[in-house]
């Protein structure tokens, strides 16, 4: 039975089938249901819908694959006037600016007609709120004779098995059911009114009559680095935003305990919690807060603070507690009162409990958000710790079993096996068959040493278990690798996949979220369920704490009921097809994935532009894929230039890229030539190893490169064949992409120069630094950088430098140290990227803060250069590498006929065939290089024109200062 996908708070679903008459039933019956028409589109009819010769504006969130689209809308609840139409949202009393609350939200149905051979067969189980149930269960009665009905709910399900819940309770959190519109409109709106008098009471009063919001956070659970990052930016950000923020230490156990563990904090408290590992304001398990009394004791430590808004970050036993604690809340205060505690005029103010959740696990293990704060920092550990036993185990010609955390969730293990190359991995979301593991792992290791492979790496998470549940140990996988003959070690890692300071991604994940759960929590009403912040196709968001903790929950009852498949795919978006991934470069070279003679091909691939990170790791995973297909990978080594003048192709072979998943620069040579240099020669070569695809792995060049050939196509008609671009530069200034291989490295690798240079600079008391970053014309290594490492001004080629930005840096800077009496340490940092001026060099901004300082600060300059590209290549750049690859490499079968389209590579027939791999959101993308180069290239300044990277610049000025001071002026 196809597994089901709960989805509440809805605001937009998308319903896909290919058959046509399940199409029209779903069409029919949501708009009987009260869902109106607002999009049709159809390929195959230009009557009546928008069709593929039409106003192409008119195309806009139509998916490729649709043969036809219809959008139905249920429009938001809303009075009428005395004919019956409904009156316009901005004649009501409510409104109050177009930011203002609506009387209700609207939910848009995309149903699709695809023209995929297969769709997703997953059902979803979607829920509305309606104050019309009795006339709804008139409309379903003709449809479904056995309607779930209780008094306040009707379920049932569509003509295509999804199943649809209606219920007159606004949310899980309210007992109020509305029976008549009439009736929703009448109490929403006084509540509106009533909220915006209020604001506008508070507003009207003196600043320093206004009551100050008070915000305690916390940390509980396992720690996780990140951790600390995520309190600077709430304590931070609550301040900029004029609340008080309460560190809450031990966890739950400062809530029960109160006291001194409850301490208000400061600008200058969080000082260099960026770069600090685990939490600095501690956790603990706490046993009394589970019972209700150690919740009254909380509850009253925290008003007799003041405190009404809590932000957690933890767990999903942390997060499950704090969303129990508010719903208790009411209970409690009316406890406290009843037992003479405290007084009605003491518990009045605080009639509300705002809870937001903020995700912090290394195992990356709850639902609803794509990362957890700690998890890329866990896997960069066990990375580099699974590349030094790697080194051992080679000179010995041994095995090692390497056990790593993830007790219900096998994410650690899955990416650390994808990014260390491992043979072999054991997840409790894919177990394999109980009594036939053991020869498999044989068989696997054995092929592979036979190849020539020295070592042997299988990765075992603390979870792993078989179909039947039976858990598999270290020690059994040990005996199974003992048998066939090897040298066999088992390491542990424990807990050191917890220790070191974070990352650059959780840096910036922690800070991102812990300002967005600020903003929340001044956002939040009784009736908006608890949240909690995550991340969704790069976007911070906020989902119901509830229903993310019960999906979590879900996963480990698909795996107890052995529904592994569900299990899977209630992980994020990539979980499975990572997997995929795994067996593609790791199991499949058994010649089971072998493509017919006939469609095996001659894949070129070539490196271009200055050497990054991740170009061997991606080259590796494209080889191993096309290996396991029966195809040929030929390196054009030393790029362009070393095709034209030699002709110099090399067939790569399974054991020629061994170990290349961790060697950083370019085993097959890169440099900055083009085509253009000699288009004939290029074409001469590829028709003579008779290619029939090429990777182009680089920066922008390997862009410009790729726009050349297919430019130059109708004279060279080789140049016809698939080409893609993986974008592979520490700049990211690859138009199509917000993400490029060895980005992560750089940053990772400035993360640690610059955590240098401000320890240097805070140990001399009073000393700035002036850090140039690369990045060419783009900003974003730099607005990246500066958020992550706590510079107090990130100067960017977006935002030109003037005298005035300068000088008011140097009053920040005054600001700063103006109390200071060098019982701090207090050093600091300003990144400037190297295009950002042309007039103020580095060596110039330095000049002149150190004219301006008078001696009351020193200021040096710190340029780290080509280090910044990296060495070893960081565990998101290599996973990424293996993504992008072997897409790649789809990318070209599909275009060739060698395959049936998938749906995670589907190659539109309108596409063309020169084409930019990229991350948009969470999707991998492909773009054509075309429409890339005339509408998002900026040729002159090598980038492209859409910056993504906006928000980093606002946050980092609002957590160094800098616009605190600018709104002071």
């Amino acid at each position: 039975m196809p597994s089901v996908q709960p989805i509440k708070g809805i605001s937009f679903v998308s319903l896909v089938t290919n058959d046509s008459d399940t199409f029209e039933k779903l069409a029919y019956f949501y708009n009987e249901l009260g869902f109106r028409l607002t999009k049709n589109f159809s390929k195959v009819s230009n009557n009546g819908a928008a069709s593929a010769t039409n106003n192409p504006s008119l195309h806009l969130g139509i998916s490729n694959d649709s043969l036809r689209e219809i959008w139905l809308e249920s429009f938001p609840l809303q009075n009428v006037d005395s004919n019956g139409n409904t009156r316009p949202w901005q004649e009501l009393e409510i409104y109050d600016g177009d930011g203002c609350q609506k009387l209700s939200d609207s939910t848009t149905l995309k149903i699709r007609l695809s023209n995929l051979p297969k769709v997703s067969e997953s059902h979803k189980e979607l829920n509305f709120f309606t104050t019309s149930l009795t006339e709804i269960k008139k409309i379903l009665s003709n449809y479904d004779s056995k309607l779930d009905i209780t008094p306040s709910s009707i379920s049932s399900t569509d003509p295509m098995g999804n199943v649809i819940n209606f219920t007159n309770h606004k949310n899980p959190l309210v007992k109020e059911v509305y029976d008549s519109p009439e009736e929703y409109i009448n109490v929403t709106s006084q509540e509106i009114l009533s909220e915006i008098q209020d604001r506008k009471e508070r507003e009207e009063k003196p600043v320093e009559e206004q009551k100050k919001k008070k915000i305690g956070v916390m940390t509980s659970g396992g720690d996780a680095p990140g951790m600390n990052p995520a309190v600077r930016a709430v304590v931070r950000a609550g301040i900029f935003l004029g609340c008080d923020v309460f560190a809450v230490y031990e966890g739950y156990e400062g809530l029960v305990q109160g006291g001194d563990l409850l301490k208000k904090m400061e600008w200058g408290d969080v000082r260099s919690f960026l770069s600090l590992g685990g939490t600095n304001i501690g956790t603990a398990r706490c046993a009394a807060f589970r019972e209700r009394a150690g919740r009254l004791v909380a509850a009253h430590n925290m008003i007799l603070n003041g405190i009404d808004a809590l932000i957690v970050c933890g767990g999903d036993g942390s997060l499950t507690g704090a969303d129990l604690f508010r719903s208790e809340w009411p209970s409690l205060i009316e406890e406290l009162v009843s037992t003479g505690k405290l007084t009605k005029e003491e518990v009045a103010p605080y009639k509300h409990l705002t809870i937001v959740g903020l995700v912090g696990s290394i195992d990356n293990d709850m639902s609803s958000t794509d990362a957890t704060i700690g998890a890329y920092s866990s896997l960069e550990r066990i990375t580099e710790m699974v590349d030094y036993i790697d080194a051992t185990a080679t000179s010995h010609s041994r095995a090692f079993v390497v056990e790593v955390m993830g007790r219900h969730c096998g994410w650690l293990g899955l990416m650390s096996g994808i990014a260390t190359g491992a043979d072999f991995i054991f997840i409790p979301e894919r177990p394999p068959k109980a009594g036939e593991w053991q020869q498999e792992l044989k068989d696997v290791c054995s092929r592979h040493r036979a190849k020539g492979r020295r070592k042997t790496t299988v990765i075992v998470a603390e979870g792993a278990i078989d179909s039947e549940l039976n858990p598999i140990s270290s020690e059994e996988v040990k005996n199974v690798l003992v048998e066939l003959g090897l040298d066999t070690r088992i390491t542990t890692l424990g807990h050191v996949q917890r220790g070191g300071t974070a990352v650059a991604y959780d840096r910036m994940l922690a800070t991102l979220q812990g300002v967005d759960a600020v903003r929340a929590v001044l956002e939040s009403t009784p009736d908006i369920p608890s949240p909690m912040i995550g991340v969704l196709e790069n976007k911070i968001v906020r989902k119901p704490l509830v229903e993310a903790v019960k999906l979590t929950k879900s996963v480990a009852d698909a795996i107890e009921s052995k529904d592994f498949d569900k299990a899977m795919a209630l992980r994020d978006s990539s979980f499975e097809e990572a997997y995929g991934q795994f067996l593609s470069i790791s199991i499949d070279d058994d010649g089971s994935a072998l493509l017919a003679k006939e469609k095996q091909l001659n894949i070129g691939v070539v490196h271009v532009g200055a050497p990054s990170s991740a170009l061997n790791a991606a080259t590796r995973a494209a080889a191993l894929y096309s290996l396991s297909r029966g195809h040929k990978l030929f390196a054009i080594q030393n790029g362009f230039s070393g095709l034209i003048q030699d002709g110099l192709l090399r067939e790569l072979n399974w054991l020629d890229v061994e170990d290349w998943h961790n060697r950083g620069g370019s085993e097959i040579g890169t440099n900055r030539s083009l085509p253009s240099e000699n288009f004939g020669k290029v074409a001469y070569y590829l028709q003579k190893y008779n290619l029939q695809g090429l990777i182009i792995i680089g920066g922008f060049e390997a862009f410009t490169a790729l726009e050349e050939l297919y430019e130059h196509k109708s004279a060279y008609p080789i140049f016809e064949i698939p080409i893609v671009v993986i974008p592979a530069t520490v700049s990211n200034n690859v138009p199509g992409t917000e993400y490029s291989l060895g980005s992560d490295t750089c940053l990772n690798q400035l993360v640690k120069y610059c955590d240098a240079v401000k320890q240097s600079a805070s140990s001399s008391r009073r000393r700035v630094f002036v850090v140039e970053v690369q990045g060419g014309h783009s900003g974003y290594v730099a607005s990246y950088c500066g958020l992550i490492t706590g510079s107090i001004a990130t100067y960017t080629p977006e935002a030109k430098i003037t005298l005035r930005s300068i000088q008011e840096d140097i009053d920040l800077i005054f600001e700063i140290f103006a109390n200071d009496r060098g019982e701090d340490r207090n050093g600091k940092m300003i990144i400037r990227n190297e295009q950002a001026s042309s007039v103020y060099s580095t060596e110039l901004i330095a000049d002149i803060i150190k004219e301006n300082a008078k001696g009351r600060f020193e200021t040096r300059t710190a340029v780290p250069g080509h280090v910044q590209q990296g060495f070893t290549p960081s565990s998101v750049d290599r996973v990424n590498a293996v993504k992008f690859a072997v897409k790649s490499v789809k990318f070209i079968e599909e275009w060739n006929g060698s395959c049936a389209k998938e749906a995670d590579v589907i190659v539109d027939s309108r596409i063309s065939n020169a084409v930019v791999i990229g991350i948009q959101g969470a999707h991998v993308t492909f773009a054509e290089v075309s429409q890339l180069y005339k509408n998002e290239a900026n040729v002159k300044l090598r980038k492209g024109k859409t910056v993504h990277w906006k928000e980093m610049n606002e946050v980092a000025d609002m957590l160094s200062g800098r616009l605190t001071l600018r709104a002071s002026d």
